[in-house]
C-alpha cells in the first residue's frame, strides 16, 4: 500500500494528473463532504494536458470508498480500468460524436447508480459534437437526476455551445512542464531517463505524444528528419514533393490504424451475431455497412490528427529559429537539429519567421475546416520554401 500523503495532489488516483495541482485541489475539494459538487463539469486544456485522465481520477474520487481517491479500493480500481458499472466514458477517433451516441448517454444519465454514489458520464472530445448534438444533451445537463454527474472534456470552453458551457463548472488545465512529463514517463512507464527527457521535450508537454516518442521505434528520428526537411526547403518544387510525401505518410498511417480497428469491430460484431462463416444475412448488412462508414470517418479524422501533429512540430522548429533570431536564452525544443536552426536563423529575419508561424496556424485552421489537406500543406510549405 502506498505511503504517500493523502493530502498531496499526487496521491492515489491523482498520481498521473501531473502539473495540475490547482485543478486537482479544486476537484478534491468538490468531492469532499465540505465541498460543493456541481452536476456538470467542463474540463478544458490543450491536447495532451491530461483532460480525460483528470476526469477519470475525479470520477474515481466520487466513487471511492474513502472519498479521497485512494487508488486502492475496488471502486477506484474499476473506474481507472473502465469497468465500473456507474461510470460511462465516451471517446471517439472519428470526425464527430453522433447524435445517437449522445441520446444513449442521456438515457444512461437517467438511471440511478447500480453500486456507487453517483452515475458519472465522461465525454472526451466534447468539442466534436455538432450544434444539433449539443441540443440533444442540453436538457440532461440542465436538469440531471440528483446522483448524476456530467464531465465534458474539450480544448477550450469556446469549443462548446454557449448554452452548454454556461451550465458547467469550468476547470482549466495547462500544458505540464517537460521535466514533469519526463518524470511521469520514468515513474509510470519505466522509460530510461535520457529518453524520457528527449521525448518529453519533443512532445512539448503532450503526455500521450511523449509516450509515443519514447516507445515507438524510430518516432523521434522521424521527427528530426521532418525538421531537417522543413529547414532545407528551397524551391516550390521541393515544397510540393515534401507535401505529397507527408500527406501520403499520414494517409498510410491513418489507414493502417483505421483498418485494424475496423477489422476488430467487424469480428466482434460477427461473433456477437453468432456468425462464424463470414456470411452476413440481409437483415444485418446495414449494420456492417455502418461499420465500414465509421472506418472511413475514423481514417479522415486520423489523417487530420497526424498532419496537425506535424504542423505543431513545424511550429516548434520555427519558434526555435525565432528564438535564435531574437537572441533569447530559452532552451531549444529541437536540440538535435540545432545546427540547421542556427543556419536558418542567420538567413532570415524575425519578422519573416513570425509570419511563417502565423501561416502554420492558418494551415491548421484550414485542415480542421475541411480544406483538402494536400492543398493546405502545399501552400504552407511553398511559402516556407520561398521565404
Amino acid at each position: 500500500m502506498s505511503t504517500a500523503d493523502p493530502a498531496s495532489p499526487a496521491h492515489g488516483v491523482w498520481a498521473d494528473v501531473v502539473g495540475q495541482d490547482a485543478a486537482v485541489r479544486q476537484f478534491r475539494r468538490a468531492a469532499s463532504p465540505e465541498g460543493s459538487l456541481a452536476q456538470a463539469w467542463l474540463i478544458t486544456g490543450p491536447p495532451g494536458s491530461g483532460r480525460s485522465t483528470a476526469a477519470r481520477a475525479f470520477a474515481a474520487t466520487l466513487q471511492c470508498e474513502t472519498g479521497t481517491g485512494c487508488g486502492h479500493c475496488h471502486p477506484c480500481r474499476t473506474v481507472l480500468a473502465n469497468t465500473h458499472p456507474d461510470v460511462t466514458v465516451v471517446a471517439t477517433d472519428k470526425v464527430s460524436i453522433a447524435k445517437e451516441e449522445v441520446r444513449g448517454l442521456v438515457m444512461t444519465a437517467q438511471r440511478a447508480p447500480a453500486t456507487g454514489r453517483h452515475r458519472v458520464l465522461i465525454v472526451e472530445d466534447a468539442d466534436r459534437m455538432s450544434a444539433g448534438t449539443f441540443n440533444v444533451l442540453l436538457k440532461s445537463i440542465e436538469e440531471p437526476p440528483p446522483s448524476t454527474v456530467w464531465m465534458l472534456c474539450a480544448p477550450s470552453a469556446e469549443d462548446l455551445a454557449p448554452t452548454i458551457k454556461s451550465r458547467c463548472r469550468l476547470v482549466s488545465l495547462s500544458v505540464p512542464p517537460s521535466d514533469v512529463v519526463a518524470e511521469l514517463l520514468r515513474r509510470r512507464d519505466g522509460i530510461d531517463g535520457n529518453l524520457a527527457v528527449r521525448a518529453a521535450r519533443a512532445a512539448q508537454g503532450h503526455i500521450g505524444l511523449a509516450l509515443r516518442y519514447a516507445t515507438q521505434e524510430g518516432a523521434l528520428a522521424a521527427r528530426e528528419d521532418s525538421a531537417r526537411t522543413l529547414l532545407d526547403l528551397r524551391t516550390t518544387g521541393d515544397a510540393v514533393l515534401a507535401a505529397q510525401g507527408l500527406v501520403d505518410r499520414a494517409t498510410a498511417e491513418a489507414k493502417a490504424h483505421a483498418d485494424a480497428v475496423a477489422t476488430e469491430e467487424k469480428e466482434h460484431f460477427l461473433r456477437s451475431a453468432g456468425i462464424d462463416d463470414g456470411k452476413v444475412p440481409p437483415s444485418l448488412r446495414s449494420q456492417v455497412r455502418q461499420l465500414e462508414e465509421d472506418a472511413k470517418r475514423r481514417q479522415t479524422r486520423l489523417v487530420r490528427d497526424v498532419l496537425d501533429r506535424y504542423l505543431l512540430d513545424a511550429h516548434s522548429v520555427l519558434r526555435d529559429v525565432l528564438s535564435r533570431q531574437l537572441g533569447t536564452d530559452s532552451e531549444l525544443v529541437n536540440v538535435e537539429v540545432a545546427a540547421e536552426i542556427d543556419q536558418a536563423a542567420s538567413g532570415g529575419t524575425g519578422k519573416a519567421t513570425l509570419e511563417l508561424l502565423e501561416a502554420i496556424q492558418v494551415a491548421r485552421q484550414r485542415i480542421s475546416g475541411n480544406v483538402p489537406p494536400l492543398l493546405a500543406i502545399e501552400a504552407l510549405l511553398a511559402r516556407i520554401a520561398v521565404s
